[in-house]
């Protein structure tokens, strides 16, 4: 066996013990978790959707997997291709698609039973297209010229996929936007343009929002929030669950609130993972997801390739703030939103391409530890002075 993963499971080691280990946990917590959807259905009874999740989990490894075999200056030529088959699919589910709390996110794929969410694909599409851009400019950076160019070709993709995703989904446009920043940050755009584009696509995806279908929504979460009258009735019934965790935990299978809580299988998984497996759980969590950004900083580290670097930081960046903010709202650090535990929650194709995108990951990193060639020095500007192989 231990053969077989070495012969055939390249990239960063690392990765992909936490990554089983996250997928060992999902299956036992959202095993207890779905008691409810269960209940709610009546066609169908829990081991139903512990074998449906099973399943997707088990696609999104072979997703994972195939991926990392991948050459990843795949994934920046595909880049324009995925957004090009977003587009269109964001605009279809706005007004034609399965609508859930009010917003109409998923497309349904027929006969399949599952729910596909095209913000997912042009989330990883935008990523990719802008690591790409990037990348092709970096020596140009001191150009007002080239400068201009890199605006004109970057932010239209931006603001169209953002804006587009916020008519229905405004905390994944933000979160979204948020790690495009990010990279033109650690991509060297001079700040002085990365304000002026900051403030430009703000007041452009306000717009988008006030018009979206989650607007009103939206303002009133936040209101709530600063505020601090009143506790959505989410954030009281996932405050009890953690309460109830009393330090060990219930145990597994014997969370109480999982019955009263709204999305105790993804958006709120958190909670019960605490009432569950107490200050074991609620420590563990975060910092297997913390041990992945920081396996992430490392490839970006080792890499000589500034689309690879850039690359690995936009998908690290983009899958450890969305499970910072699903924890963050678990524990009432922040306005309720919707995003789901990568690797965690119960899920439709979001867990494929989350699969995917740390597949990519282990691309990057399969391609640096494959190279077996003189080192001279790393003129990268994502590395720390590490000798680095002259290939690259």
């Amino acid at each position: 066996m231990k053969t077989w993963l070495e012969k055939n499971l390249k990239g960063d080691p690392v990765i992909w013990t936490v990554l089983f280990l996250l997928g060992i946990i999902s299956c036992l917590v959202v095993y207890s978790a779905v008691g409810a959807i269960a209940y709610r259905s009546k066609d169908y009874n829990t081991e139903y959707f512990i074998y449906k999740h099973f399943g997707l989990l088990c696609v999104a490894m072979i997703a994972m997997f195939l991926t990392h075999k991948m050459d990843h200056e795949w994934f920046g030529k595909l880049s324009i291709v995925a957004m090009i088959i977003a587009i269109p699919l964001l605009v279809l589910a706005y007004f034609y698609g399965t609508k859930v709390n009010d917003a109409s996110r998923w497309l349904y794929i027929p006969g399949t039973g599952i729910t596909f969410q095209p913000s997912d694909l042009a989330k990883l599409g935008l990523i990719a297209f802008t690591a790409t851009t990037l990348a092709k400019y970096q020596k140009k950076m001191d150009d007002p010229l080239e400068l201009m160019e890199l605006a004109k070709k970057l932010l239209p993709w931006v603001l169209v996929v953002c804006g587009l995703i916020s008519l229905t989904n405004f905390s994944t446009a933000a979160l979204l936007f948020v790690t495009v920043v990010l990279l033109a940050f650690i991509g060297r755009v001079p700040m002085k343009l990365m304000g002026y584009g900051i403030l430009g696509l703000s007041l452009v995806l306000l717009i988008f929002i006030s018009f979206g279908q989650r607007g009103v929504t939206t303002r009133n979460r936040i209101m709530t929030f600063v505020s601090g009258k009143k506790l959505p009735f989410q954030v009281q019934q996932s405050f009890q669950a953690i309460a109830q965790g009393r330090g060990l935990g219930r145990g597994p299978g014997n969370s109480l609130q999982k019955d009263f809580l709204p999305e105790p299988y993804s958006d709120f998984i958190f909670a019960i993972v605490i009432e569950e497996y107490g200050w074991l759980g609620a420590i563990l969590v975060p910092f297997l997801y913390m041990l992945l950004l920081y396996r992430g900083m490392v490839t970006i580290d080792k890499s000589t390739n500034p689309y690879a670097g850039l690359l690995s930081a936009g998908i690290s960046f983009s899958l450890t703030i969305q499970a910072m903010m699903n924890m963050a709202v678990a524990v009432g650090l922040v306005p309720v939103t919707g995003q789901p535990l990568p690797m965690l929650s119960m899920g439709g194709t979001s867990l494929i391409f989350t699969g995917i995108s740390f597949g990519i990951i282990l691309s990057i990193g399969r391609a640096i530890n494959e190279r077996k060639t003189p080192v001279v020095p790393s003129s990268n500007p994502f590395s720390t002075g590490k000798n680095v192989p002259a290939s690259a």
